[in-house]
């Protein structure tokens, strides 16, 4: 969520895609792993796991000569949260933490990551500091539509997010019944 040579130009756009991918991604495999032992907690494991993996990639970046804060890690953790408390909550139900859980992570995810986006560098300060290449012609971003809804990006985030992670949420639980004979 944090590649700024693709954010400054498209930053609303990306921040709701990326918003939704990481809402739905974190869905499925917390979900499954958290039926999968029973425990709650076990989504919140899984999420500080993703959370490690994207550290190690920053790192990557910033060896490769890249600032500090070209990748911002997504904030997974808190929604997993959410989503192993309505688990807790409802005395392990299976469907409540697919409509709740899956709900809750697909409202906060964005929040969260905006809280997080706000606290680093400005993109453009740091894009003109680190300038892209030229690009070929057919590889040229078109410009994108400013002022299209109402300029929200963590509400259309959160709605597209919330609509989407549930049926997500229900293939990570689905993933559990599968038998193999």
């Amino acid at each position: 969520a944090g590649d700024y040579i693709f954010y400054t130009d498209w930053m609303w756009t990306s921040f709701v895609v990326f918003s939704v991918s990481q809402s739905t991604m974190l869905a499925v495999g917390a979900i499954y792993y958290m039926l999968f032992t029973g425990v709650p907690g076990t989504a919140t494991y899984y999420a500080t796991i993703m959370t490690v993996y994207t550290w190690v990639a920053k790192g990557a970046w910033f060896a490769l000569g890249y600032p500090y804060d070209f990748v911002d890690v997504p904030v997974w953790i808190p929604s997993a949260m959410l989503l192993d408390l309505s688990y807790w909550a409802t005395r392990r139900n299976k469907h409540a933490a697919i409509l709740i859980g899956g709900t809750m992570v697909g409202l906060s995810l964005p929040l969260f990551n905006m809280v997080n986006l706000l606290l680093v560098r400005d993109p453009l300060e740091v894009a003109f500091k680190y300038p892209r290449p030229t690009l070929p012609a057919y590889m040229t971003p078109i410009e994108p539509q400013v002022g299209k809804f109402y300029n929200s990006p963590v509400a259309l985030g959160s709605g597209a997010g919330a609509v989407l992670t549930v049926p997500m949420a229900a293939l990570g639980a689905k993933l559990n019944t599968w038998t193999y004979r």
